[in-house]
């Protein structure tokens, strides 16, 4: 586990990567999802993380170029959200509990906290993509203005006791975390992902509120990632690609 890395961040501190991963930091109010996404586009090599120095929030997007078809390339998602899982359990006081909402939700003792995005050069599940990108978002404080007492299901970091989690710090260890499951990925397949995933996903065998999916029973994961609900009729499979957004 990466350990902790105490201490504040001075405003032109740079962030460390590991090796194979590089790092671009954006122009300020530039999107960091929207900047990889034209990057990948444009011929970026895998391993480019495009970034933002935002003292409120970590925002973060990494480019890769998965040699699969889209349907199986997806499921790298699941190695970015538990790189901020581990980065977390690293960093974060050990009574701050991570879950993972599918398809793309983290939870923080029991609030949202934080979401990814994705974005391919294909929608079609059965073609490979030339680049895909995985971004994530995690709110360290709340804007000023907001009153936590009006969303009590949402919250951030520093709400939940993580105060030496900056956003810098969290995306240095993300950066780690995540490609040690890549590579986990790329050596033994998805199984060893699911497995971890569903150690810390939320509602696990439990209904689903009728805004999600239309409701039914969350029983697990197919072997691609998607969501298996059962309804009072079937077992409808929801695939992961859902995640992606559309770009036409």
């Amino acid at each position: 586990m990466t350990p902790p890395i105490n201490g504040p961040t001075t405003g032109d501190e740079q962030p460390s990567f590991p090796p194979l991963l590089k790092g671009e930091e954006t122009l300020p109010g530039m999107d960091p999802f929207a900047k990889a996404v034209a990057s990948a586009a444009l011929g970026a090599e895998p391993g480019l993380i495009c970034w933002a120095r935002d003292q409120a929030t970590l925002r973060a997007a990494l480019v890769l170029a998965p040699e699969a078809p889209l349907e199986r390339a997806i499921g790298i998602t699941f190695a970015v959200a538990l790189g901020l899982g581990d980065a977390l359990g690293a960093l974060a006081p050990p009574e701050v509990a991570v879950h993972y909402v599918w398809p793309g939700i983290f939870k923080v003792n029991g609030a949202d906290c934080g979401a990814m995005r994705a974005a391919a050069s294909t929608a079609d599940p059965t073609v490979e993509p030339d680049w895909l990108v995985i971004g994530v978002e995690m709110p360290y404080r709340r804007p000023s203005e907001a009153d936590p007492g009006n969303r009590p299901d949402q919250t951030s970091l520093i709400e939940e006791g993580c105060i030496e989690v900056t956003p810098l710090r969290l995306l240095e260890s993300w950066s780690r975390h995540t490609l040690l499951w890549i590579n986990r990925w790329l050596d033994d397949g998805f199984q060893p992902l699911h497995a971890a995933w569903r150690e810390r996903a939320w509602a696990m065998g439990e209904d689903l509120p009728a805004d999600r999916f239309g409701g039914g029973t969350f029983m697990g994961l197919d072997e691609l990632g998607g969501m298996l609900v059962k309804t009072a009729t079937a077992t409808e499979i929801h695939p992961l690609t859902t995640l992606l957004e559309d770009l036409s």
